[in-house]
């Protein structure tokens, strides 16, 4: 399967037939992600390939080692080699195709922001019109 950063100048490739997702609900993942929780998997260093636009990958780190790459241009997050293993973390969100994605586990849901419930809690649609979309989301 394929994946890219927004503005598609990061481009690589997974191997892997089935991934193993995870959501990260820490303060860090939010953080990095802004969202509710990071949807990674993690994948082993020769079944990620990059295609192109390495070039362009900025990183970040804490002094705790907490490590964050992204594309310079449009500030996506992209795969990251991990410190202690032969293998990437990997940002769902970045992938493309119908690979076989399945989400395994929720982590850090003890430190999860307030707001972040279940998805059943909040009203569900499969499109919306920008107006839809704004009067339901607009602070009124």
């Amino acid at each position: 399967m394929r994946g890219q950063c927004l503005c598609g100048g990061v481009v690589f490739e997974v191997t892997a037939r089935r991934l193993k997702l995870y959501r990260c609900h820490c303060s860090l993942c939010r953080r990095q992600s802004g969202t509710a929780s990071n949807c990674a998997a993690i994948v082993s260093a020769d079944k990620l390939r990059w295609v192109g636009g390495t070039e362009m990958i900025s990183s970040w780190r804490k002094p705790t080692g907490y490590r964050s790459d992204f594309c310079s241009r449009c500030g996506s997050p992209v795969p990251n080699r991990l410190a202690s293993r032969d293998a990437f973390w990997v940002p769902a969100g970045l992938l493309e195709g119908d690979a076989r994605l399945d989400v395994v586990a929720d982590f850090h849901l003890a430190s999860r922001a307030a707001w972040d419930v279940d998805a059943a809690a909040g009203a569900r649609f499969d499109g919306l019109t920008g107006d839809e979309f704004f009067a339901l989301v607009h602070d009124a």
